[in-house]
């Protein structure tokens, strides 16, 4: 591809390089992709209580892997955060010399009329229908739609990650949009040696789940599935709470003292890859999702994959894993009980799953289709 040499803001993420969610994932690989095949990118991160500590102690960083990196104030209060952080870098760049911005992300697009009014080309990807979160209160939930409705009257082209997303917004506001989905990079398989010494896990003696504990994902579901099982299998629930600490505490309570049931907490790097790569399923039970990045990475280290039956999860896997109706505890329970009664059949689809994805959802590939989209406006 041809050097362009063309201006790029990013707002709506928390900060990068960072895993704290899918938003964040999708970032820290999305942006520096099309650095790297000639786009000036600049990522507007937040300030949380963790950066002011570190700024007073060496600084933040001002790049990544090509891209520049901005730090805007934020009110670091559940919130007002994202609010903050987006409405301060949007002011930014809407008198700043960049070409187009680019937001993630429903909330921070309250004000996407104003780089546009600028001469800012205004790109916004929705990943995922955030109003409709349980995390979020009455005044959360109105400020995202907010956002939702100047992106649909004032961005000049809606990214969806799912054909469901994408119907919503053509029934719900006669909107057309651009589906591309997130995308992921080949992993090699780890041995199990980090979770061993730490969580006492061997390998394909655990189920996992991997993502936030957030009501949404369905985790409670899980539990109570799990505990009707006949496995000597564990299951390992990883992730932190987001907003939600509450529900997290619940999750803990219905759980109580069975020593089966392990909360590793939030993990990455090398613990995250022996996690995906030596469990016997991954399960997403989740009522709501974007493009779940979870599901994407545990196929692409060959999981055997179980997950409801939303078409978000769904299309993802294509045929590659196995599904049951959303909220049936029951149903979710049959579909892993057969699954380990059946290790066989559990192992085909590991091979069936890492294949797909490593064909279908490279960032390559997402990084091409977002190149063509911001050429068609940026030539306009």
């Amino acid at each position: 591809m041809q050097k362009t040499g063309k201006r790029i803001a990013m707002i709506g993420h928390k900060f990068i390089p960072s895993r704290d969610g899918g938003v964040e994932v999708v970032v820290s690989n999305l942006a520096p992709h099309l650095a790297g095949i000639g786009y000036d990118v600049t990522c507007y991160n937040r300030t949380g209580k963790r950066h002011r500590k570190i700024r007073k102690e060496k600084g933040l960083p001002r790049e990544y892997r090509g891209v520049h990196l901005v730090w805007t104030p934020t009110v670091d209060r559940r919130g007002l955060a994202a609010m903050t952080s987006s409405v301060i870098a949007t002011l930014m760049v809407s008198f700043s010399r960049c070409d187009l911005v680019h937001f993630h992300t429903e909330g921070p697009c309250v004000l996407c009329g104003l780089p546009r009014l600028t001469g800012k080309k205004v790109v916004v990807t929705v990943h995922g229908l955030d109003h409709m979160r349980k995390k979020w209160g009455r005044f959360a939930s109105a400020y995202i739609m907010r956002g939702e409705k100047a992106a649909v009257r004032h961005a000049h082209r809606i990214i969806v990650l799912s054909k469901g997303v994408q119907e919503y917004f053509r029934k719900e506001y006669g909107r057309e949009t651009v589906l591309i989905p997130n995308g992921i990079d080949p992993a090699e398989s780890r041995a199990a040696c980090e979770i061993t010494e730490r969580f006492g896990l061997a390998p394909r003696e655990y189920i996992l789940f991997l993502g936030r504990l957030v009501p949404e994902k369905g985790i409670h579901y899980l539990i109570e599935a799990y505990r009707e099982l006949r496995t000597d299998k564990k299951l390992v629930i990883v992730g932190g709470a987001s907003d939600t600490d509450e529900y997290a505490r619940q999750l803990r309570e219905m759980a109580g003292n069975n020593p089966s049931i392990i909360f590793t907490g939030f993990q990455q790097g090398t613990v995250m890859e022996e996690l995906y790569s030596n469990a016997y399923l991954y399960v997403l039970p989740s009522d709501l999702e974007g493009m779940p990045l979870t599901l994407l990475e545990a196929m692409n280290y060959g999981c055997c994959c179980v997950t409801s039956d939303i078409g978000e999860c769904a299309d993802v896997m294509d045929g590659c894993g196995f599904t049951f109706p959303r909220g049936d505890t029951e149903a979710l329970r049959e579909t892993l009980q057969g699954l380990c009664d059946d290790p066989g059949r559990a192992e085909e689809y590991r091979g069936k799953a890492r294949e797909m994805v490593s064909t279908k959802y490279t960032w390559q590939e997402i990084t091409m289709q977002t190149d063509r989209l911001y050429r068609e406006l940026l030539d306009s």
